[in-house]
Formats: structure tokens, sequence, C-alpha cells
């Protein structure tokens, strides 16, 4: 969870709420009252408090089994309710559907999220063996080829700041990213390894809205099967294709 050490403005009560919203996004299957109290350092009187509030607003709920509380769908709901999510997933989801089907590949939907990516859109390819990312997960902002190709097309300015912000690991150089981030704005998409499961390669390429931005990276984890009828160029193509769709929903060229 991220504090401000010294904040302006001090409101304990709406600071408890979100504190144990964040927790509870760490734990898939909950924690109890006296847990959720423990990891804050909060008396049990005060998370009972905040808990019933939440549950009745909908943000959480008890399971009547083990009696542990767990984040609802209500948050992601309102996510989607951000214009820019909704109109970017209302737009992608058919489009990422037509091609999983034609190239047998999962593909997720990505934007810049603060000091990361966050994975706003997901569809599985239709196959018995599946490799995807899972829908609302925050990745590193370095360790994601969908950040690299969103910032890309930043200005200077916004790239050194985020590299301030976000500092680059110990093994790489600022210089060489910088670099590498030029490469990708000239070729337009980025395939290389991925920094996080071996013999995965990433294929991705930028969302453009109406005003030119690159608003969100489509990424396919391409993985290579036995008998594949669909060449890895074959999956290239068609995600720059439908990248290319896409942006033109949202009023951008390609």
């Amino acid at each position: 969870m991220t504090k401000k050490v010294n904040p302006t403005y001090s409101a304990p009560a709406l600071e408890k709420g979100l504190d144990i919203i964040e927790l509870l996004s760490q734990h898939d299957i909950g924690l109890t009252q006296s847990e959720i109290a423990r990891a804050l350092n909060r008396s049990v009187g005060e998370i009972f408090r905040m808990l019933m509030v939440l549950q009745e607003r909908g943000y959480v709920a008890q399971d009547p089994v083990s009696d542990r509380y767990l984040l609802t769908t209500f948050v992601f709901e309102i996510a989607h309710r951000i214009p820019i999510v909704g109109r970017l997933t209302a737009a992608a989801e058919p489009k990422m559907r037509e091609l999983t089907r034609v190239t047998n590949q999962s593909v997720h939907l990505a934007i810049l999220s603060g000091d990361g990516i966050l994975v706003v859109g997901q569809t599985n390819s239709p196959g018995n063996n599946v490799l995807s990312v899972r829908l609302g997960a925050k990745i590193e902002l370095w360790e994601a080829s969908s950040g690299r190709v969103i910032m890309a097309y930043l200005p200077k300015a916004d790239v050194a700041q985020l590299m301030k912000d976000v500092p680059v690991p110990s093994d790489s150089k600022a210089s060489q990213i910088i670099a590498e981030l030029e490469q990708i704005k000239a070729t337009g998409l980025e395939v290389r390894d991925s920094f996080v499961v071996r013999g995965v390669v990433n294929i991705s390429v930028p969302i453009f809205d109406h005003a030119g931005h690159a608003t969100a990276a489509l990424t396919i984890p391409h993985i290579e099967r036995f008998g594949d009828q669909v060449t890895f160029e074959d999956c290239k193509n068609a995600l720059v294709e439908t990248a290319g769709k896409i942006s033109k929903s949202l009023g951008g060229s390609y």
C-alpha cells in the first residue's frame, strides 16, 4: 500500500477504509477481521466499523463459511466507469475475441497507471493450452512490454519523469532503455522475450486515441505449440491489424 510520508491533509477514517481495500486486493481468499486488524496495526473495533460500512456500500463481502472478507467486483465495475477505460474496453473486447480465435493465442490490453501497468482487458485463447495475464493485474513498469510500447510514444520529458519516479532495474541503464524506446517507436511495436516467463515472446503494439496519443497497448504473450498452424509472423500481423481497428474505433489512426 502506498502512503504519503507527510500528507498535507489527513482523513483517518477514509485512510482506514482505503487501507482495507488495498490489503484485501492482495489476498485471493480474503482475510478475517482479526487478520486485517493485525496487518494494518489497528484495533478489531476500528476494523469492524470500517468493514460494516464497506460491506453496506458493496465493496466487500463476508464469506458465511470462513468468515473471511473479500473484495467484490464493485471496485472493478467502478474502474470501468472511467470514460477512457469504458470506451477502450468496449471498442477492444470483440476485436480481441476475434484475434484469439484467429491466432489461438491469448491477448491482453493494458494502460499506464501510476508507477505501473494495469491490465484492463484480457481474452484467453480457445485452445487447451493457455497462457494469460490476470485481468486487473498491476505489473511493474519495467517488466512489461505494454509499458515500454506506451512510453515509446510519450514526450521525452514525461519519460524522464517516469524514470525518476520508477527507477530502472539495477541491471539496466537509462540510456539503453531510451534507445530501445526509440527503436520501438521506429518499428511501431516490440517483439522480445518475456520479462517473467521463459520461452514466451511478447508481441506488443500501441493503441492510439483521437488525439494521436498511445493510450494503451495490446499484447500477445506468444507461446509456441507443436503443430501450430498459425506462424509467429501471422500472429504479429494479426495483432497489428487488430490494434489498428481498435485505434480507428477510438477515432485514432494507425
